[in-house]
């Protein structure tokens, strides 16, 4: 079974413990602290529309994809409810080419950790770039592997998992270790980790 159709299957069971109701705080804290200037956004699996409704009302002009089409409805509603202008697309970002780029701004929030294998993330890498204007930014929120769990949670990824996968592409601006937005009293770990497209790609 595909990733695209493993989460189809989690949205019709209502299995969706990432989908919190709120954008992640990570997300804002990166957005207004650094700040990301304006400009046209990606929410790469953006799920319901949280973080892409959030962005928006930040002025953002944002597109948010998603594989799940119960997902995508929702979002619609939510953005309609909300009275924000945002687009959202059932769309596979690993088998599309989004139109509207480039953008100057990439948010995933748990799309990127999903890839298990190091050759699909460095794909999903190049991917991102290739949907980036020059100097675009980055902002993927990954599963923490330096969590030692008692429970499932979303997929964990090392520190150098995600340099291998990304530095060949993007310069690292700041990897942090965090967790993601949640209803649970002990959130998962997380890494935040903040990518500026490379000029040029290179192989180290």
């Amino acid at each position: 079974m595909s990733i695209a159709d493993r989460y189809q299957e989690r949205y019709q069971a209502g299995d969706t413990p990432w989908d919190v109701g709120r954008p992640d705080f990570n997300l804002i804290q990166v957005v207004t602290t650094r700040p990301i200037h304006l400009c046209k956004a990606l929410d790469i699996g953006c799920g319901t529309g949280d973080n892409s409704i959030w962005l928006a009302q930040k002025n953002f002009d944002v597109i948010g994809l998603d594989t799940s089409e119960i997902a995508i409805k929702k979002a619609i509603e939510k953005a309609a409810g909300a009275k924000v202008k945002c687009t959202f697309k059932l769309v596979n970002f690993l088998t599309s080419t989004i139109e509207e780029a480039p953008f100057g701004f990439v948010f995933d929030r748990g799309c990127f950790h999903s890839l298990s294998g190091e050759e699909e993330r460095r794909r999903f890498a190049e991917k991102v770039a290739a949907h980036l204007e020059k100097d675009g930014l980055w902002l993927s929120i990954l599963g923490n592997a330096d969590e030692k769990r008692l429970a499932p949670g979303p997929p964990q990824r090392t520190a150098r998992d995600i340099v291998n996968s990304v530095e060949p592409y993007f310069e690292i601006l700041a990897l942090v270790s965090s967790y993601f937005e949640s209803n649970h009293p002990n959130p998962p770990r997380a890494w935040v980790c903040l990518a500026r497209k490379r000029s040029s790609s290179f192989e180290g």
